[in-house]
């Protein structure tokens, strides 16, 4: 299986299979973060709760994702690759299943945020870990990088049209069924097709404490955001706390390498310029994605009072214009250098944005929605895999697996930042006299966070275009 592609430019079928699980199990883990998205309107009357209720399910699900990937990406190396991918679907599968059968917000938030983001933060340092182990020369794992990230791109941003038909069509607890379904197709292919390349080593020891602080710092800063509408000094003693919090985690880190313990993280990972810009403009895409996707998804909803099948409707544009880009992407990476396609992306994101409020505030269709997020889409599909490409390269196989659970805690922690914080600024102003105005507020702010990538990107190293 670790043999590269063969004369006619296909990977061996057996890496095809593996890569297939592989992109499949982003897809879905990006998938079940946006398409609640367009369900929020039906969820809420259905359990008996409000948005905000339904906004921290979603925001919950995300943290618990970043919160715990840095520890899952460690535990890979302890308990073996597979294993831990294997295990993480099956959590993920019983939380979909769970939160099918929901009879209020506190069973959804146990299956969804809890268990399904529990087993992401499993099963994904994994597919990102094996990725670079099998495939081994520069230009074949940015090929195997670009397909994974292509469809965790299209999971996040069809998730709301894929969403909204099921929940017109059926009901929201059928996208749920649906997520356990195609997890169990997964299972059985990774099972056959996936080959763990290195031994696990359960004498290496687990860092319980920085496991602790790293987790318990990243709930705090995005607990703290989501508190800025109900009480603004919670809010500051939150986001100082959680400030304290990673900053004890980085001195107990520094300690255990001085002392020759093992630390959770590695703070040689931190040493890495490429990396760390690249990291800023993770962090900032995915933001940027789960951000949008929230705010245009709840605005529709709620203010405008479209349904599920409406509003996911005008998200195929998105899907269209990341599915173009991606396309394009081997091709674009072998002409261009990969900070080129970075700063390109975030520039073509942020003229989606600006597209998207001009025209959307000249008339009452849902459909002048259309062009800003096909440009949007465009955007974001152009510049996720030169991101991952810049930061999973960065390092040998000896850190894959703590640079993989940091990049992909990183990227969610994006993510629930985009849903805690646009969110928290629509849904403050959902129920006041200018709904329209919070709209415009969190879109900009949006666009800022794309910005901050931008300027990130601008610094990353002038490489090459791939071979």
């Amino acid at each position: 299986m670790t043999q590269e592609k063969s004369r006619t430019g296909r990977f061996p079928t057996g890496l095809r299979r593996a890569l297939i699980a592989f992109a499949l199990a982003q897809f879905i883990c990006s998938f079940a973060g946006s398409n609640m998205n367009v369900m929020i309107s039906d969820i809420s009357r259905d359990l008996g709760t409000t948005v905000q209720g339904v906004q921290l399910a979603i925001t919950l699900f995300l943290l618990v994702m970043a919160a715990l990937m840095i520890p899952g990406g460690k535990l890979t190396d302890v308990f073996g690759r597979k294993r831990c991918l294997i295990v993480g679907l099956i959590l993920f599968g019983s939380g979909a299943l769970l939160s099918a059968v929901a009879p209020d917000l506190a069973v959804l938030i146990i299956g969804y945020s809890v268990l399904e983001g529990v087993g992401t933060a499993l099963l994904i340092p994994p597919v990102y870990i094996l990725t670079t182990l099998l495939f081994k020369d520069l230009g074949s794992r940015a090929r195997a990088f670009g397909a994974i990230s292509a469809m965790g791109g299209v999971g996040a941003v069809a998730g709301p049209l894929i969403g909204g038909f099921i929940a017109y069509a059926v009901s929201w607890r059928a996208a749920f069924v649906a997520q356990a379904l195609i997890v169990l197709v997964i299972v059985l292919l990774s099972r056959r097709a996936v080959r763990d390349p290195l031994p696990a080593d359960r004498s290496r020891p687990f860092d319980v404490g920085g496991a602790v602080l790293s987790s318990a710092g990243l709930i705090l800063i995005v607990l703290g955001i989501l508190a800025a509408d109900d009480d603004p000094g919670l809010m500051i003693g939150l986001l100082i706390a959680g400030g304290l919090v990673l900053a004890g985690f980085f001195v107990l880190m520094r300690r255990r390498e001085r002392s020759g313990r093992e630390p959770l993280l590695s703070l040689a990972l931190f040493r890495n310029r490429a990396s760390n810009l690249g990291l800023v403009t993770q962090n900032m895409q995915w933001l940027m994605v789960m951000g949008s996707s929230f705010v245009v998804s709840t605005y529709l909803q709620v203010v405008r009072g479209f349904n599920a099948i409406e509003t996911g409707g005008v998200f195929t544009a998105t899907t269209a214009g990341v599915l173009i880009s991606s396309l394009g992407a081997e091709r674009m990476a072998r002409l261009r250098p990969q900070r080129t396609l970075i700063m390109a992306g975030f520039v073509v994101t942020i003229a989606g944005i600006a597209l998207l409020l001009t025209l959307g505030r000249s008339s009452d269709s849902v459909w002048v929605m259309v062009p800003g997020l096909f440009v949007i889409g465009l955007g974001l599909g152009g510049m996720l895999t030169p991101s991952v490409n810049v930061v999973q390269s960065s390092f040998g196989e000896e850190l894959q697996g703590e640079i993989s659970g940091l990049s992909r805690s990183v990227s969610n922690l994006g993510s629930s930042l985009g849903a805690a914080l646009a969110g928290t600024i629509l849904v403050a102003g959902v129920d006041s006299t200018a709904p329209g105005r919070a709209y415009v507020l969190a879109m900009l702010a949006v666009a800022a966070a794309g910005l901050v990538g931008l300027v990130a990107a601008a610094f990353l190293p002038r490489t090459q275009p791939s071979a």
